[in-house]
């Protein structure tokens, strides 16, 4: 720092080289990395129901599937994103994605629209649980983080209402 960098301290003005990004903790990196990957297997396994569902009332769940499908590629990308300007490094490959989901797996064949709606509404709620698991902790250490989780939650909660309301019966 040069002499006329001190001499212009007024203030509550700080140095340069006071500031400091904020960094995430290993343990807030790794639970983003969960949400992450839970985030892109849904994704995947949305694209999956929406390719290979059949039966009464295919068009709209197979829009509705886009909808998820583009809530968890968005979220996805808010998270792996967030981990970048915290200066943690976000792994989505494939390969990482296959060995750390905590989805359960989806079928590979065609799939009524019935069991469609249970499946994708049960990957939805797996996904939302991942992010509940490991609210408590982000919020202890960003709260900021914490609050693109509850909008994940939120999102993904209303869609799993809208599309398991396609088995409902009064």
């Amino acid at each position: 720092m040069t002499a006329a960098q001190k001499i212009d301290r007024h203030g509550n003005r700080r140095y340069a080289d006071e500031i400091q990004n904020y960094t995430a903790s290993p343990q807030l990196a790794a639970n983003l990395q969960r949400v992450l990957v839970d985030l892109i297997e849904l994704h995947l396994q949305g694209k999956q129901a929406h390719w290979n569902v059949i039966g009464s009332n295919f068009r709209d769940l197979h829009l509705q599937l886009d909808e998820l499908v583009d809530a968890a590629r968005e979220a996805s990308d808010t998270i792996a994103e967030r981990m970048r300007a915290l200066d943690a490094v976000p792994d989505g490959r494939s390969d990482t994605v296959a060995a750390t989901t905590s989805l359960p797996q989806f079928p590979a064949n065609e799939v009524n629209t019935g069991d469609v709606v249970d499946l994708v509404t049960t990957q939805t709620y797996a996904t939302v649980d991942t992010i509940r698991d490991v609210h408590d902790a982000v919020d202890a250490d960003d709260p900021s983080t914490s609050d693109l989780l509850h909008e994940v939650i939120d999102s993904l909660e209303k869609l799993a209402w809208m599309i398991k309301s396609e088995n409902r019966k009064i």
